[in-house]
């Protein structure tokens, strides 16, 4: 069977705040322990109003300190604006915390221009996304050795577990260096609209099974995907929710700025959208997996089925905490 997790914003509710939808992930998070879910992801966002996951890292320490069994993870860190070092130590020290429980998620998406300015203020350049993912895997497992850079430097804490490691990625070249590494592949589903994105995902997931090496942090290839899912008890329902997820996608031409919180359903239909709008949302449907549990499940299988994946990310930006709860319910019935 199909193992199922979540990909978590800390999205800021209409009407709510930063600190409640902070504690919004923390029951979501417990919910989901609860019905057998294998992870729980962070995302890493700056400058976005309607989102408190700045810091997945310290999130997770909350999360981990809150539940007993779930894996927690970050989805992802950002590693091009990070020293490889640093992010070392930080999962050590979760791991070292709560052993076999923590994932370390990386991509290289470095944000707007003035989030990527002021992360990285006074560097001259960047590290290469392979040597960076490289320096990582040798910090982890204390392999900086003479053939390094920076032999002779320890990321410490030194423990005898490893985190998981898995790339975020949405094309086939990062689904090689996945398997160059021996770590695990997340297809994302959701970050970009387009017709040809299943049968780039399809065909990253296969080089990624086929080029795939054993190490530390992974014995055998793991491929999950990470779709939205609109999931509600009817497809009425779904739809009236994706409606607030279609407008809040709309916000990716200003970088999310315009909307403060994330919107309820009444927001997204008074909202007077233009011919062109209407074009993009009709597009960003692609993004997303729609329907009351019976149409979810269905097309879920059928993702998972032409990818062969292992797991699904699930990524639930659905208006209100009830709603997203009963989505993980209704999800967790159909999947175990």
């Amino acid at each position: 069977m199909v193992k199922l997790g979540i990909l978590d914003y800390a999205q800021i509710d209409e009407g709510g705040s930063a600190q409640q939808a902070l504690q919004n992930t923390v029951q979501l998070a417990q919910l989901a322990e609860a019905l057998g879910y294998e992870r729980f992801w962070m995302t890493e966002h700056h400058n976005v109003p309607a989102f408190a996951s700045s810091s997945p890292e310290l999130i997770m320490m909350r999360l981990a300190d809150a539940t007993e069994r779930i894996r927690l993870g970050s989805g992802g860190v950002m590693l091009p604006h990070y020293s490889p070092y640093k992010v070392a130590e930080n999962f050590r020290i979760l791991e070292a915390f709560h052993p076999n429980r923590i994932d370390l998620g990386i991509g290289n998406t470095v944000g707007t221009a003035i989030v990527n300015r002021t992360l990285n203020e006074l560097k001259k350049g960047k590290i290469n996304y392979e040597q960076s993912i490289d320096d990582l895997t040798r910090y982890l497992s204390d392999q900086a050795d003479e053939t390094h850079r920076f032999s002779g430097i320890t990321a410490n804490p030194v423990i005898s577990t490893f985190p998981q490691m898995w790339v975020l990625s949405t094309s086939v070249r990062n689904a090689k260096m996945a398997a160059k590494f021996g770590i695990g592949y997340t297809f994302g589903l959701f970050p970009h609209a387009g017709a040809d994105k299943l049968t780039i995902g399809i065909q990253a997931a296969k080089t990624y099974r086929n080029e795939f090496q054993p190490s530390p942090f992974m014995a055998a290839p793991k491929v999950s995907i990470a779709p939205f899912v609109v999931a509600a008890e009817t497809n009425e329902q779904a739809e009236a929710y994706a409606e607030a997820l279609d407008l809040w996608l709309l916000g990716a031409k200003n970088n999310f700025s315009d909307l403060r919180e994330f919107p309820s359903v009444e927001t997204a239909r008074q909202y007077p959208y233009t011919k062109a709008e209407k074009e993009i949302i009709e597009a960003n449907r692609s993004r997303m997996i729609v329907g009351d549990i019976e149409s979810v499940t269905e097309q879920l299988n059928a993702l998972i089925n032409q990818f062969k994946a292992d797991e699904v990310l699930l990524v639930l930006l659905m208006p209100g905490l009830g709603i997203r709860k009963k989505a993980i319910e209704l999800l967790a019935g159909a999947f175990h």
